[in-house]
C-alpha cells in the first residue's frame, strides 16, 4: 500500500491509502444505480479501492438506463444511487489515458465487441483487472472479475 497524494492516472485527486483499482464496465455502473450489492461494494472500498471506468461506459450507463427502468417499473427515486453519486465513487478515465492503448486493445477484443475498446486501453494504462459481467472481455488476456467473486479481490486476498 503507497499513500497517493499525487494526481492519479486517471487525473483526480485522493487522500488515502490506495492498494489497487479496477475497471468498470458499462454494466457494472448501472448495476451500481439499480442494485444494491454493487453500490454498497463501491461505497465499503472508497477508501482503499480506486474505482475507474472511461467516460465511454459512463455515457453507455447513462443511455441504458432509461430503458432498464421503464422495463423494470423503476422511478429515478427509487435508484440505489444516483449517476452523480457513482461519479463520486468512480473515476473517469479520460481519452488521453486510453486513445494511446486503442490498438493493443482492438487486437484484443476487436472481433468480439469493438465498442468496448476503451475498457481494455484502460485496464492496459491503468495495470489493472476489469470488473465486467460482459463475456466479451473474458479471453481477451485481462484479468476479470464478475460481481459474485470482485470482493475477494477488492479485500486483496488474491491468493490461490
Amino acid at each position: 500500500r503507497v499513500q497517493h497524494r499525487a494526481q492519479s492516472d486517471a487525473g483526480i485527486h485522493r487522500r488515502f491509502v490506495i492498494s489497487r483499482r479496477i475497471v468498470l464496465d458499462a454494466n457494472i455502473l448501472i448495476r451500481a444505480m439499480l442494485g444494491v450489492k454493487v453500490g454498497g461494494l463501491l461505497a465499503k472500498y472508497a477508501n482503499t479501492v480506486e474505482f475507474c471506468a472511461p467516460a465511454i461506459a459512463f455515457e453507455d450507463a447513462n443511455a441504458h438506463l432509461p430503458a432498464i427502468m421503464a422495463k423494470r417499473g423503476i422511478g429515478r427515486a427509487e435508484l440505489s444511487l444516483g449517476l452523480d453519486a457513482v461519479r463520486i465513487l468512480v473515476e473517469e478515465v479520460p481519452p488521453e489515458v486510453t486513445e494511446p492503448r486503442r490498438a493493443e486493445a482492438l487486437r484484443r477484443i476487436g472481433r468480439r465487441d469493438p465498442d468496448d475498446w476503451p475498457i481494455i486501453a484502460a485496464a492496459l494504462a491503468l495495470d489493472c483487472p476489469i470488473w465486467t459481467e460482459d463475456k466479451d472481455f473474458f479471453g481477451a488476456g485481462m484479468a476479470t472479475w464478475t460481481s459474485d467473486l470482485v470482493e475477494i479481490y477488492l479485500l486483496g486476498d488474491t491468493t490461490p
